[in-house]
């Protein structure tokens, strides 16, 4: 149902917009674009997975990239609680870090389970390390740089 909440509204505005009865071949070519479109993010989503043992973590992702980090390359896991964005609410997230001091996996708590979380560190067979506080990630940012993504990196308030 979602995806078909994402189509509608493109089809409905190119009805809308094409009046015309001649306008059905592009009607038909966008229309397949968008089937197709929702068909690889489906495909990439179902296909995006995560795997960790004793010897590492192997992670595909949902563009299909493939990360793999061997066991003895982990320093520890940390474990914070990250303050949602407008809200008092708090996320659990787990960082496995890598001994550059890296970011090697994360698991967010809004997709993973906290079980799930708690064998992490057991199956890599590292020290877990877990905030006392919870912070925003502008303090996160401004701590720890290198456990986050590129685009996290940087704030849009500077």
């Amino acid at each position: 149902m979602p995806l078909l909440a994402l189509a509608l509204p493109v089809l409905a505005a190119e009805i809308w917009l094409m009046d015309s009865h001649d306008a059905w071949p592009v009607m038909a070519a966008t229309t397949a674009v968008v089937i197709a479109a929702i068909f690889v993010a489906w495909v990439g989503y179902r296909r995006a997975n995560a795997s960790i043992s004793r010897y590492g973590i192997v992670e595909r992702g949902f563009f299909g990239g493939v990360s793999t980090v061997a066991a003895r390359d982990v320093a520890g896991v940390l474990r914070v609680h990250l303050y949602r964005a407008n809200s008092l609410d708090t996320t659990q997230e787990l960082f496995v870090v890598e001994r550059t001091g890296r970011g090697a996996f994360r698991m967010r708590g809004r997709f993973w389970d906290e079980a799930t979380m708690d064998r992490v560190a057991e199956v890599l067979g590292v020290e877990e390390t877990v905030g006392s506080e919870p912070m925003t990630l502008a303090d996160l940012r401004e701590a720890n740089p290198r456990l986050l993504y590129w685009f996290e990196r940087r704030s849009l308030t500077r």
